[in-house]
Order: C-alpha cells, then structure tokens, then sequence
C-alpha cells in the first residue's frame, strides 16, 4: 500500500467494504491507519457504520458530521495533509459515481503535493446494473475522474454476488477486467476472493477479503 489509497466506484461496486477491508489488512500488518468517510451522498451504508470495530482495531475514523443520523446534510472537513503525515495509511472512500468524487475534488490540489505516494483505485462489479460491460465502467471511470479531478492508477475487480459468490463468478469475471485494463491503460491491482474460498485459488493478485462483512445496524 502506498500512503494515501482512493477508493472509488460505481454505487453498489463494493467500494466501501473493499475500504473497510484494506484499512483492517493495514492495521494488521501494524500500521498506523485512517479512513475517511467521503461518501456525503449514499446515507445507507457508509464506511462510519463500522465506527465501534474502527476503535478495537485503532484505526481513526473521519466521517461526515451528520453519519448514522437520520439526517443526510453534505457536510465533512478534515486536513488531509496532517492526516497523510500522521498516519501510516490513509484510505479515502468516495461516494458512488461522478455525484460522489465531486467532494472529492476539493481536495484535489492538497493531495497533489502526495502524487508520488497516492493510489487511486476503481472498484469494479460485473453483476451490478449499468457496469456489466467494459465499455460501461469506462465509461463512468471517466466520468469520476471529471469530477474528481484526479487520475485513477489502478482496477480493482470486486466482481461477486455477496454470499452467493462462489470461486467461478470471481474467476469468470477476470476478462472482464482484463477488458477493462485494456481500454483504459490501467493495470488490475487486485482481484478480490471472498475469505471462504480465497484458499482454493493461487491467483497472483488475489485479494482476501471479507465481501459479506456487515455495519452495525444489521448485526
């Protein structure tokens, strides 16, 4: 992991567990970890639902004033430079879609300063609606890179169907990211194999994570 990784994706991509799951990954490895709660658009399931297990893993958490309230008001601030010089890894997850990265934005030239030590990652789903094709997650790829104006650096193929995903979805769908590594000139970082069957593969890029993992109000 680079300092700062930006995590980005179409609303459903499983951008914020992937989040979750890579901030658990680095304070497991010992490192100082941070996550920022970007999503000021999506007010059901944000990366702030994971709050009480941030604390037992010491990982700090800045979410939006208003996260886990009934109330939806777009309001977050937080100092990105002394985040990024605290920590060891600060992760940002970004609101779905072009409406998401816009927030994302703002802090676009602050982050430049960092450009050597940023990864901004996309997070891809094959069996979500309106990215099923490469030519649609290139598409909205562009889109977020408009609005953020920032450049992504990588793919992250996140491709399965929650529990019901099983080792041939997550294999089946590699050339579909490979299509898209394709078109858009990036490399695919990681493949994401849900923790009960990621032993059953020995991919190189393999990413172990736990896609199923549930925020507090469904526990």
């Amino acid at each position: 992991m680079k300092k700062i990784t930006i995590v980005t994706g179409h609303y459903g991509s499983g951008k914020t567990t992937f989040a979750v799951n890579l901030a658990v990954k680095a304070a497991a490895e010992g490192k100082s970890a941070a996550i920022v709660d970007l999503d000021i658009v999506n007010p059901y399931f944000r990366t702030a639902d994971f709050r009480d297990m941030f604390e037992e893993k010491g990982i700090k958490l800045i979410a939006p004033d208003f996260a886990n309230s009934n109330l939806d008001i777009p309001s977050i601030q937080f100092d990105v430079v002394q985040l990024a010089m605290n920590e060891d890894c600060l992760i940002i997850d970004v609101g779905g879609d072009d409406a998401g990265a816009v927030a994302l934005g703002r802090y676009a030239e602050e982050l430049e300063q960092f450009s050597d030590d940023i990864d901004m990652v996309y997070v891809i789903n094959q069996r979500r609606t309106l990215t099923t094709t490469s030519d649609e997650v290139t598409a909205l790829m562009y889109e977020i890179e408009a609005a953020a104006r920032m450049k992504h650096t990588a793919i992250i193929n996140n491709t399965n169907l929650g529990n019901e995903t099983t080792l041939e979805i997550v294999d089946g769908s590699r050339k579909f990211a490979e299509e898209t590594s394709q078109k858009t000139g990036l490399p695919v970082m990681y493949t994401v194999y849900p923790e009960d069957i990621a032993d059953t593969t020995d991919a190189a890029d393999k990413f172990s994570a736990n896609i199923c993992v549930k925020p507090i109000w469904e526990r």
